[in-house]
């Protein structure tokens, strides 16, 4: 099969079409978060995964893995977090003292409590309602079959 260099017509068009619409959505959920409960839509993905997790903790190096974030950027983004009171850092006894756990607060669990509820809602309106129970199996599918392969092109990369 011959490669092609560019993408058509309605291919561009679909994929402009998802790139605009991830951003919207994703912006509008996030101006939502900070003007109804003062958090970031990065805030909201910390705590949504603390929140998930046993006994709401988590070693960093487990949340940059869930976020798919760099170490650096959730280095700084905790500390920004742990100066707000919405999650803590504890050391292990049991394990190495420089991998501290990060750990979710009263007043993280406050806050993902208060807005999850409301950001599902919004969720619900504006991305599984609009496309209905079928649509939304197809969108997920594909979204399955896109993020397999793009793992597959990051571990070949990686073996490079």
């Amino acid at each position: 099969m011959t490669k092609r260099w560019h993408l058509d017509r309605d291919e561009l068009a679909a994929w402009r079409s998802f790139v605009d619409m991830h951003h919207l959505l994703h912006g509008h959920l996030g101006r939502c978060l900070q003007r109804d409960f003062g958090l970031s839509d990065s805030d909201f993905e910390i705590l949504v995964n603390l929140s998930e997790a046993p006994g709401g903790r988590m070693r960093a190096y487990e949340l940059g893995r869930a976020t798919m974030w760099e170490k650096s950027r959730l280095s700084h983004h905790l500390s920004r977090m742990e100066k707000r009171g919405l999650i803590s850092r504890e050391v292990d006894p049991e394990a190495d003292p420089r991998y501290p756990q990060i750990v979710l607060t009263e007043a993280g669990r406050a806050a993902i409590e208060s807005a999850a509820p409301v950001n599902a809602a919004r969720v619900r309106e504006l991305f599984v309602d609009v496309l209905g129970p079928e649509r939304l199996a197809v969108f997920r599918q594909a979204s399955e079959d896109v993020m397999a392969a793009v793992e597959e092109q990051r571990q070949n990369l990686s073996d490079e």
